[in-house]
């Protein structure tokens, strides 16, 4: 029995690298938003607010995931409603395409996030809007979002548009446009919104970073530090997650102009996404930070699901990026556990890496992330190289309809090779590989010409091995059962010793605890 004043802990599990549906079953559209906590019009209460932008693309990414799209058709501007952080019901699209293009010629929108501008009582939302910015105003947070005002930006920071923006609520109530220079985005800076001359804007313009160009940029506090993060200018691929720390909204952020990558993100760049936002729980003196990840997978193709959520950790004031498929989220306490189907795997299904490996362009890249490739025999892999291996292959329209994404794992070569691919996976500072027994699956498809090509485990005291003694011409699913993990640690792998051109591709590797 528990007393009336335990809390009994509610984890409710959030689950990545699928498409999301509201608890109703109803697809959840909402990508380049954040999440806002603000008083039920009906009730009073406090509840979460999700707002993001539904493109017409991204149903038909969803309905079949074998390709990706190059325009971006806006349909809406999507609001979601939550009391757990987990399970989401639609309100309402706060903002039609109908509302946005007036006039019928579409642009660009996204980019967006809503404050509560309390001298006006109103909700405003600012979006990107083709070449300037968007301030719309609502009555609640829920009802439809009208025109105010669009905001040329070239006085204020020497281009008419932002780059990538979004909104960040400080403890006091004040928000923030949170923005980079709009061509090139080598400059970040922060804006206090509030009133100007009757209307929404923005108050003023302090730059806190100028350096290597940064997209995604977004804000979040912990333990009364400011935390500006981005990403790295790759289009809608995705990339490490960077930060900067201060101890005022407006700077000095350090390191100063050199943002730092945060600890675990680099072996799956940050678990295939953009920074999108954050938010931040507060309980008892308890602060949980949630990173909500933009994963652009309907113009990247690089994958499944649109949002991935992870929990951050922290060293003192050094913060680390859970890459997680599956955990558990308390929303009263702030608590979370790792799920019991996680997949312990980082760039299982080869999605992260967004060039042909190695890479000679940016990022300049030699290894599959998260990968060691060794060519024990064969054309040496280097960047560079007219004779190197391509490490990766990328999946046909076909191939999707049996494997996840446009990349799988590729071993072949001109010339008779010998090659081992491994990964190896261990306890974190933060998330445990536990004691006990493990499940390894991989997708494979390969020609005939492999003298030996196995998939193995090794835990330190036992190997493990399955071994493929026939050309698959179609996707084939293997798995090695029953893997006893102790001590944390495992390396699982691929051995392949092949003829000239032999090929085999390797897809959605997982390890997944029984």
């Amino acid at each position: 029995m528990f007393s009336s004043n335990e809390i009994v802990a509610q984890y409710k599990n959030i689950k990545n690298d699928v498409f999301w549906d509201t608890k109703e079953g109803l697809p959840i559209y909402s990508q380049g938003g954040g999440v806002f906590r603000f008083k039920d019009p009906k009730t009073g209460i406090d509840k979460y607010y999700w707002y993001g932008v539904h493109y017409e693309e991204a149903e038909k990414y969803r309905n079949e995931p074998v390709k990706k799209y190059d325009h971006c058709t806006f349909k809406s501007i999507s609001c979601y409603s939550s009391t757990d952080l987990v399970n989401w019901t639609f309100e309402a699209d706060v903002f039609t395409d109908e509302k946005a293009f007036p006039e019928g010629r579409k642009t660009w929108v996204g980019r967006l996030g809503v404050a509560f501008v309390k001298e006006m009582n109103k909700y405003s939302l600012f979006v990107q809007h083709g070449n300037q910015v968007l301030i719309l105003l609502a009555d609640s947070p829920v009802s439809e979002f009208s025109w105010h005002q669009k905001i040329n930006m070239e006085p204020i920071i020497g281009t008419s548009n932002t780059g990538d923006q979004t909104v960040f609520t400080d403890d006091d109530g004040k928000s923030y446009l949170v923005y980079s220079y709009g061509k090139g985005r080598n400059k970040i800076y922060v804006s206090e919104i509030g009133i100007k001359e009757g209307k929404v804007n923005i108050l003023d313009c302090t730059q806190i970073f100028k350096g290597a160009s940064r997209e995604g940029n977004c804000m979040f506090k912990y333990k009364n530090k400011y935390y500006m993060a981005a990403s790295n200018i790759y289009g809608w691929d995705s990339s490490f997650a960077y930060y900067l720390v201060s101890d005022n909204i407006r700077g000095p952020y350090l390191p100063a102009n050199e943002m730092e990558i945060m600890d675990g993100s680099a072996e799956d760049y940050a678990h295939v996404t953009q920074t999108g936002f954050f938010y931040t729980i507060k309980r008892n003196g308890k602060e949980t930070v949630i990173y909500c990840g933009d994963r652009w997978a309907d113009f990247a193709g690089n994958g499944l699901g649109y949002n991935q959520w992870v929990p951050l950790s922290f060293d003192g004031h050094k913060p680390y990026f859970n890459s997680l498929s599956s955990w558990n989220l308390d929303e009263k306490t702030g608590d979370w556990t790792v799920g019991a189907d996680n997949n312990y795997v980082k760039n299982g299904s080869f999605e992260a890496d967004r060039n042909k490996i190695p890479s000679d362009v940016k990022p300049v890249q030699e290894q599959l992330l998260g990968w060691k490739t060794v060519a024990i025999k064969g054309n040496p892999i280097a960047v560079k190289s007219e004779i190197s291996p391509q490490l990766n292959y990328f999946n046909t329209e076909e191939d999707r309809k049996e494997v996840i994404g446009e990349k799988s794992l590729n071993i072949s070569d001109t010339v008779d090779f010998t090659r081992e691919i491994t990964q190896q996976i261990s306890s974190s500072p933060y998330v445990a590989l536990e004691d006990g027994v493990y499940n390894l699956t991989a997708e494979i498809k390969n020609s005939k010409g492999f003298s030996e090509l196995r998939m193995f485990a090794n835990t330190g005291s036992v190997d493990y091995k399955v071994t493929i003694d026939k050309e698959n011409d179609s996707w084939t699913s293997i798995s090695i059962p029953d893997i006893k993990i102790q001590k944390g640690k495992i390396i699982i792998g691929f051995y392949a010793d092949g003829s000239a051109n032999a090929q085999c591709l390797i897809d959605d590797v997982t390890l997944v605890k029984k």
